[in-house]
């Protein structure tokens, strides 16, 4: 695979789109400055590039397998691996007390980006890891941070999240899996999980399992479980690995994509554990991690989408079809007007979760570390409303993508052996990760919105208003037209949001959680078309012309094809609800 990192556009969006600035001198992030932004983009983009990227066809194709003694990765992986750990990638973000560099969220999503866009199947192995780390550290005890986290910081181990059963999927309260105390302080693990990614493998020494369990006698439901730390090898007290814990792949789930990346059957037969947190709050501390993963599913939306549109413009400038004026012979069909028109969809739509995205990671940042307790409160607001959005409205869009470039290649698109059918078919799970994306628009209207009465989007849509502002001040012609695109789709968003308060207080949930994903499409495209409309205006001084133009160019296709749709998408949230609702039953022989 060929893959160029976006180096400029990762960089302009993380400072000019999502504001790192901001982070700049606070608590926890005192190794940060913005000078080290280009450089870690840049060795971020070596690997990328020169490892990680020609050895996603070589995943495709070979597959992880189990042997007797468990999971094997595809070839040439152990040794990239290695590589990232070596770099000191796993540790970015992590505290300097366990060994990591403390720089901000924001900054290593920018980095995953091009590790996902390179290898999507790899990523998801440090995925899980940055997960395990964060809920060790919010929920752990001194001990478990002591043994755990300087190794999985340093990428010397892994870490894994363990929820769903073969009953139990996105219903997490229905788990069996059972945890009875040793009376030394630990607990006997055992049951059966299932898509486990990088459940088990052969990049490292050790795994570190986070399992969800019941304790005997704990409450039925999600109020009943438990969070358990399982490693793959039981630590001693100095450090060093001892036995082999209980714990093993009995089977390797068979995937239309990502083959590179072991989904695992995981079995715990009396595997030794220990509490995480208190007991039966499991599901709170396990959401600690879920956050984070949300984020990162969201950014392989991004990262599959940024892969899928240079595949497709390569392809575009090399395929050569059809007659174009000017050219002799067969003309790339680059040339061809609706050629473009795909490409720039794919760009465009590609740009803007990619700001939604580092959006939300500086606000978790913001959240964690502004002195000012009253940003620290409307920067955790801002990330609450903007995790579901990245995660559902990015995958989504990473499937349409991908979808696209499938259909730029035309026949060859469909051949397996091509780059474009792999990337469609790695998108697909993005969608269906950390919750489907239905969930994701529930809690988003359920939680998110109706938690604080619309407060957080009432921000995010004065946020906009100001962004129109800028943009009608600017006396640009260009720049009028964004302004006027964008106010009205603001508008509709502001209009379906009063209806979804409105419907769900007045006990017609039904009708508002059936327009809840309509909902969250509708407030990823404004949201998306306002951190369009940000960059062009944040390019207008510069002085590569070039650049200006690509921004405004980008923002205005954006707003001409998709805001210019909101006022429809307001009528199918009002409306299409209530009509789904009255005739379902009869649609699908329901009494």
């Amino acid at each position: 695979m060929a893959y160029d990192a976006p180096i400029d556009e990762i960089e302009f969006s993380l400072k000019a789109v999502a504001r790192l600035d901001q982070l700049e001198g606070l608590p926890g992030f005192e190794a940060y400055d913005e000078e080290l932004v280009r450089p870690i983009l840049e060795e971020a983009a070596k690997l990328a590039r020169d490892i990680l990227a020609p050895l996603n066809a070589v995943g495709d194709s070979q597959g992880a397998r189990l042997g007797e003694n468990g999971v094997i990765s595809p070839e040439g992986f152990k040794a990239a691996y290695d590589a990232f750990r070596q770099g000191g990638w796993m540790g970015l973000v992590a505290p300097e007390t366990f060994g990591g560099q403390g720089l901000p969220r924001a900054l290593a999503l920018g980095v995953m980006e091009m590790f996902h866009s390179a290898n999507m199947a790899f990523g998801l192995c440090p995925l899980l890891s940055f997960g395990a780390i964060e809920a060790l550290q919010t929920h752990g005890t001194p001990d478990q941070q002591r043994l755990y986290l300087p190794k999985l910081v340093s990428g010397e181990w892994t870490g894994t999240m363990n929820l769903t059963e073969p009953q139990a999927g996105s219903d997490v309260g229905a788990l069996t899996t059972k945890a009875v105390p040793d009376g030394d302080g630990s607990y006997a693990i055992t049951g059966q999980k299932i898509y486990i990614t990088w459940g088990d493998h052969d990049l490292t020494d050790n795994i570190v399992h986070l399992v969800l369990a019941r304790l005997p006698n704990a409450p039925a439901g999600s109020k009943g479980i438990s969070l358990f730390l399982v490693p793959k090898f039981l630590v001693n007290e100095d450090g060093r690995l001892g036995d082999r814990n209980g714990v093993r792949c009995i089977g390797l789930e068979k995937k239309i994509g990502i083959h590179a990346s072991p989904t695992c059957v995981m079995e715990y037969s009396g595997a030794k554990g220990w509490l995480i947190g208190e007991e039966n709050k499991g599901l709170a501390c396990m959401f600690t991690m879920m956050n984070s993963a949300r984020l990162n599913v969201g950014l392989e939306g991004v990262a599959v989408g940024e892969a899928a549109y240079q595949a497709a413009f390569n392809y575009a400038q090399e395929r050569k079809q059809g007659k174009v004026d000017g050219v002799a012979g067969p003309a790339p069909i680059l040339h061809h007007a609706d050629v473009r028109r795909t490409l720039i969809t794919m760009r465009a739509r590609v740009a803007a979760a990619r700001a939604i995205c580092y959006a939300c990671g500086v606000s978790a940042d913001l959240a964690h570390a502004s002195r000012i307790p009253s940003v620290r409160s409307a920067a955790k607001a801002r990330e609450d409303l903007l995790t579901p959005i990245a995660k559902a409205w990015s995958t989504d869009m990473g499937v349409d993508i991908a979808s696209l470039g499938v259909q730029v290649h035309g026949g060859m698109g469909f051949m397996n052996e091509t780059l474009a059918a792999q990337l469609y078919r790695d998108a697909r799970i993005a969608p269906i990760y950390e919750g489907t994306n239905g969930i994701q628009a529930i809690d988003l209207v359920g939680r998110k919105l109706a938690g604080n009465g619309g407060a957080s989007m009432r921000a995010m849509l004065e946020e906009i208003d100001e962004t129109v502002r800028m943009a009608r001040s600017s006396n640009d012609p260009q720049f009028v037209q964004l302004a006027e695109r964008l106010w009205t789709a603001s508008k509709a968003l502001g209009d379906a949001t009063d209806w979804m308060l409105k419907t769900m207080k007045a006990e017609e949930q039904d009708k508002a959680l059936a327009s809840a994903t309509v909902y969250l499409g509708l407030a990823g495209n404004v949201i998306g078309g306002h951190f369009l409309t940000r960059a062009a205006l944040a390019a207008r001084g510069s002085e590569d012309l070039s650049d200006r133009a690509r921004k405004v160019a980008l923002a205005g296709f954006f707003a001409e094809t998709i805001l210019t749709a909101a006022p429809g998408t307001l009528a199918s949230i009002t409306e299409g609800g209530s009509t789904f609702l009255v005739n379902s039953k009869a649609l699908f022989g329901i009494d």
